[in-house]
């Protein structure tokens, strides 16, 4: 597939030390290589990278008794493969990914199916600093069959080659709305779902028992301490290549002397850890709002909370429910006090949920 690096269809080649904060103007397009087609391993190993454990995603029993054509792959999978796709031309310099919002999961990707992204360049902030700059992007992913089926934008701070510290404005759209409507949301048409999940999970906590007064704080008992070998793996399962999780020597020279660990893992363990608690949870239909607000290193131990704002309802089967997911890394977290000061991610999402017949 072409790279585009302008919003004319002259192809001109990345260089070769990956583009910086400068090489970006706002309508710029990028036709991201290579597409990727989802196969069993990646599945596997995704499980055995984050403990994943959501039925839906996990047993052919229970997905295809509620109406799937076969096992859907994991939402946050689907999200980073497609992530994976955009960081050799948007964040391969980056200092770090700062946040995401009108993420919308469009279509369920199966085992089989290829994926391939492009992206547009639809806002620019230099930093005080002249060293660095914020990029905002929206990017797409679609299928074989040329179907959108994930949508989503996200802001970085990526590095600069050159320093300037003359004043620039910011360029294009920098501030992204925090909610997306109900009627955006697309939630499959699923059938006899209470009964499935319910064989498979043994809870009874459903769509219908959530209070919608945004009181409900489920503290999630378990935790996961991050091995330098995990989150290699994951950022090469995701073909996630940033300097910043991939290259230990160059990073070596940063302020904090080692690898940062993708966010999007971090992501990943806490709705992994998030089961216990929501195991009826269909899947994730949409992230709204999205921040990484300290950093994770190797050896860190991620737990997470889960904030139950709102509910809404979809169809007669299915329910959504806004869920502040909340990380935390090192922490007591039946006990702590959980402050900014050891939180790693916040995360506003909108999940699936039977409704009880």
């Amino acid at each position: 597939m072409r790279r585009l690096a302008s919003a004319s269809t002259t192809p001109t080649p990345r260089p070769r030390d990956g583009y910086f904060f400068e090489d970006y103007q706002v309508g710029q397009h990028f036709h991201h290589a290579t597409p990727r087609t989802i196969t069993a391993g990646d599945v596997a190993l995704y499980i055995a990278l984050t403990g994943a454990r959501q039925p839906t995603h996990c047993a052919a029993t229970v997905a295809t008794a509620i109406g799937f054509r076969d096992t859907p792959i994991d939402d946050m999978l689907h999200f980073h493969i497609a992530f994976g796709k955009t960081v050799a031309d948007i964040s391969y310099n980056a200092v770090a990914n700062l946040g995401y919002a009108d993420c919308r999961f469009l279509r369920p990707v199966f085992i089989g199916d290829t994926i391939r992204c492009e992206t547009e360049i639809v806002g620019l902030k230099q930093n005080s600093s002249g060293k660095t700059g914020v990029v905002y992007v929206r990017s797409n992913a679609s299928n074989q069959h040329d179907e959108n089926v994930l949508t989503w934008v996200r802001w970085v701070m990526v590095h600069r080659r050159e320093a300037s510290i003359s004043a620039t404005k910011p360029e294009g759209q920098t501030e992204f709305a925090a909610t997306i409507d109900d009627s955006a949301i697309h939630a499959p048409r699923i059938r006899n779902a209470s009964d499935a999940m319910y064989n498979a999970t043994g809870s009874t906590l459903f769509w219908d028992d959530i209070e919608a007064t945004g009181k409900m704080l489920i503290r999630h008992p378990g935790g996961m301490t991050i091995e330098e070998s995990d989150h290699m793996l994951a950022t090469r399962l995701y073909q996630n290549t940033a300097r910043v999780h991939f290259d230990l020597h160059h990073m070596k020279n940063s302020r904090f002397g080692q690898r940062l660990i993708y966010g999007g893992h971090v992501m990943s363990i806490c709705r992994a850890l998030a089961y216990d608690g929501l195991e009826n949870v269909l899947s994730v239909a949409a992230i709204e709002a999205g921040s990484h607000t300290n950093p994770t290193f190797a050896g860190d131990t991620i737990y997470a909370t889960s904030h139950l704002m709102s509910k809404g309802a979809i169809n007669d089967d299915v329910g959504a429910i806004r869920i502040k997911l909340n990380g935390y890394k090192n922490v007591d977290i039946e006990k702590d006090t959980l402050t900014e000061s050891n939180q790693v991610l916040s995360l506003s999402m909108i999940a699936l949920m039977p409704r009880k017949k």
